[in-house]
Parts: C-alpha cells; structure tokens; sequence
C-alpha cells in the first residue's frame, strides 16, 4: 500500500478544454484531495484571491524563488507571465495527509510527472476539437483577440503531447468526462 503522501494528481490540459471544471468535481467527490495553489505572476482577475486562487508574486520574487530551487515546477507559460508549484505547497498538502491537485499547464505537468514518477496520476484533458476549444475561450470574454489567438495556437501545440500523459479524457460532454475521471481518480487512491 502507498503512502498518500507520495501521492500527487496532475490534471492537464490546454487552456479552456475544461480541466477546471473537472478538478472541481474531483474535489467535491473526494475529500482526501486538496488543491495545490499555483504561484503566478500575472495581475488577479476580478474575484481572484491571493492565496486562494493563486500566490500572487511579482517578477522578481518569482526569479528569487527559482534561484533558491522553490519551485517544483515553473514555466513562463505566456510571453512575460510566469506560473509554477511551490515545494512547500506539495509539502503542506501532504502534512494534512491530502492528495495535491494540480491544475497546470501541459509542460508543467511534464515536469512533475519526470520529477515525481511514482504514485502519480496524470491526467489530459483534451477538448472535442481547436474551433470548440477556441469558441469556449470567447465564450468567457476575459481575451483580446491577440491573446486568444496565442492560446488558440498554444493549445494546438499542446494537444500534440496528449499522449505523454497517463490517461487522457475527451471533454466534449463534461459529465461525462467528469464520471471518467473520478472512476480514474477512484481507482489511483485506492493503490
């Protein structure tokens, strides 16, 4: 029997295929999961709390945190904007006997997967296609066409890497994807 404090969830997709949605049903089904805060270097979004959405940080803390070796991933996932996991996250997730959710961006996720290989559980979000995706992305209004159109390309890029994952769900109906992944983080807990 593994202990659950080796054990890490990393659920991954591109950027509006879903992977929110999914890791928040995950979290209301399974009450030995915790949600892993990401580090970030961007501005909040309205109704964004520092230490509960993301650990707000500027530039320059973030690079003093690289150079300490803090991070158990980073990324500078958009042009100037920085994300990562902080050791001490996993570490305090663990000391309350919890599962680390991590809801990142797919190089990230490689990182943790190469770094953390056992008891780990990666999941691909993937969506039905790029035009769905990109149509999701307008749907929520937050992007400049410029934006999008560097997540529309990132995410077509990123889908290339779906099978370097553990498992990888196709999200064109959310319920069902959300039934796939719990069977799946049902069954990794159990191990």
């Amino acid at each position: 029997m593994n202990s659950i404090h080796q054990k890490i969830l990393i659920i991954t997709a591109p950027s509006g295929a879903g992977k929110t949605s999914i890791t928040k049903h995950l979290m209301n089904v399974f009450p030995q999961l915790e949600f892993s805060i990401s580090a970030a270097t961007r501005q909040p979004r309205e109704n964004e709390k520092d230490g509960v959405d993301y650990h707000f940080m500027s530039l320059d803390d973030f690079m003093h945190r690289i150079q300490q070796k803090e991070f158990a991933e980073w990324e500078m996932v958009y042009e100037g904007k920085y994300y990562g996991t902080l050791k001490s996250e996993l570490k305090r997730i663990w000391s309350h006997d919890h599962v680390p959710v991590l809801d990142i961006d797919v190089k990230g996720a490689l990182h943790i997967q190469r770094q953390y290989p056992e008891n780990t559980l990666s999941i691909f979000v993937q969506p039905p296609s790029v035009e769905v995706l990109k149509n999701r992305l307008e749907s929520r209004g937050t992007e400049t066409e410029q934006s999008l159109a560097a997540r529309v390309n990132k995410a077509s890029y990123e889908l290339s890497f779906k099978d370097h994952f553990d498992k990888s769900i196709l999200n064109d109906d959310l319920d069902k994807a959300c039934k796939e992944a719990v069977a799946l983080v049902d069954e990794f807990l159990k191990n």
